[in-house]
C-alpha cells in the first residue's frame, strides 16, 4: 500500500515527481535604501518604470488603429454585401467599442507615464515651482 499508484490525467506526467525541487540562487533587481529608519524600503527605477508605461502607451495606439481599421473595413462590406449587411454592421460597432477601449487604455497609460516622470523629478530633487 505504500507504493500506491496515482491517477494522472492529461497534463500531469509522472517524471515530475521523482525530482527533487531546485532552487537557485537568483537575485532581484530589487534595490534597497540605505534608510536608517531600520526599515527596508525598495527604490523603485522611475526611468525604467516611465519606459514601461510608454510602451503599454504605444502598444494601446496600435490597439486603437488596429481597431479602427477593423472598423472601417467591416462598414465596407456591410455596404458591398447586402445578404450579411446586419452581421458586418454588428461586426462594425463591435470594432468601434474596441477601439475606443483602446483609446482609453492608451490615455491611462499616458498619464501613467507622466507621473512616473513626475516622481522620477521629484525623487533627484527636481521640484516644480509654480509662478502664479
Amino acid at each position: 500500500m505504500a507504493e500506491e499508484k496515482h491517477h494522472r490525467h492529461l497534463f500531469h506526467h509522472h517524471k515530475d515527481d521523482d525530482k527533487p525541487v531546485e532552487t537557485s540562487d537568483v537575485y532581484s533587481e530589487t534595490v534597497y535604501s540605505s534608510d536608517t529608519s531600520g526599515v527596508a524600503k525598495p527604490e523603485v527605477d522611475y526611468k525604467k518604470e516611465e519606459k514601461h508605461h510608454k510602451h503599454l502607451e504605444h502598444l494601446g495606439e496600435l490597439g486603437t488603429a488596429g481597431a479602427t481599421a477593423f472598423a472601417l473595413h467591416e462598414k465596407h462590406k456591410a455596404e458591398k454585401d447586402p445578404e450579411y449587411a446586419h452581421r458586418h454592421k454588428i461586426e462594425e460597432e463591435i470594432g468601434a467599442a474596441v477601439a475606443v477601449g483602446a483609446g482609453g487604455y492608451a490615455f491611462h497609460e499616458h498619464h501613467e507615464k507622466k507621473e512616473a516622470k513626475k516622481e522620477d523629478n521629484e525623487a533627484h530633487g527636481k521640484k516644480h515651482h509654480h509662478l502664479f
